[in-house]
């Protein structure tokens, strides 16, 4: 979108839809802690029981098991990092996908000639979306849950009927 001064240069750069795609995650910070602080202290007690009765390979296993449960949280959280953003104006469709380090990878079709898919199961529901257009294809949306990609699919499917009216 060319910005100037920080306005939008012409009306048809006004965005018509625009969307921040991320993933959703069950546990926030709050419950992982206690969830990390619970097993923490499982772990601990019968680490040290098994320690004391002579057992004492049972107690680093349950220390492994603590610290490979840690780093499975910590590496979804990293994961759940990711987003795109999605936005429809009258000359342009950009898709800007961001990986959990920060990279940034920007899609650009022009709204008039881009096609949207979906991927759909019967019993499932929406599998895949997907924007094509001038020789090119991205995904958009790999991470939502069936019921966001529902409601997604519909938002953006309305929102290109309306630029190309």
């Amino acid at each position: 979108m060319p910005i100037e001064d920080g306005k939008v240069d012409s009306i048809n750069e006004q965005p018509v839809f625009a969307a921040e795609l991320v993933p959703h995650r069950s546990l926030g910070r709050k419950g992982f802690r206690v969830l990390l602080a619970l097993s923490g202290a499982v772990c601990l007690f019968y680490g040290i029981f098994f320690t004391v009765t002579g057992a004492w390979p049972i107690g680093l296993f349950l220390g492994a098991d603590f610290l490979l449960l840690y780093i499975a949280f910590r590496a979804n959280y990293r994961a759940a990092k990711a987003r795109e953003e999605v936005f429809v104006s009258r000359t342009s469709l950009s898709i800007r996908k961001f990986s959990p380090a920060g990279r940034m990878v920007e899609h650009r079709f022009n709204p008039f000639w881009a096609r949207f898919r979906v991927n759909r199961h019967e019993e499932i529901g929406i599998l895949s979306m997907h924007v094509s257009g001038e020789g090119r294809m991205t995904d958009v949306g790999s991470f939502l849950n069936p019921d966001d990609r529902e409601s997604f699919a519909k938002a953006f499917r309305g929102a290109l009927a309306t630029v190309r009216r």
